[in-house]
């Protein structure tokens, strides 16, 4: 399997404890697409929601059992969301603010900045909201 990304997050956050938890956040970030990729935005803008998938590149990957911040007791990883998983996908729901050439601008990101994005998909909230 190999992964490239397709872009960069540009957020206000420089490390992981000033991100919020789970894109809970009306902050505005920035996802710049590499030009190689800049034509798959065509119709983008026509959604007021998107899924962006991120390599959560500063997180342990050998990480199976955790607490969740919601309660005392150790969960596996795949029961949680913690970023500290074998393979450290992140996925945000963001609201699409504007875009400019290969520019997005959204809210609702928690991605540190510098991030770097592997897929961007429109939210369809009659299959995404089950």
């Amino acid at each position: 399997m190999k992964l490239e990304p397709i872009g960069v997050i540009h957020s206000p956050y420089k490390n992981i404890e000033d991100a919020p938890r789970q894109g809970k956040t009306e902050d505005t970030s920035r996802i710049e697409i590499f030009e190689t990729y800049k034509e798959g935005l065509k119709d983008v803008k026509a959604w007021k929601h998107l899924i962006i998938l991120y390599w959560l590149g500063k997180a342990k990957r050998d990480t199976l059992l955790t607490l969740s911040p919601f309660d005392s007791k150790i969960h596996g990883v795949f029961a949680v969301r913690s970023p500290h998983r074998p393979n450290p996908i992140g996925l945000a729901v963001v609201d699409l603010i504007d875009i400019k050439d290969n520019i997005l601008e959204v809210s609702g990101m928690d991605a540190v900045d510098g991030t770097e994005v592997i897929d961007i998909k429109p939210y369809y909230a009659k299959i995404d909201g089950r």
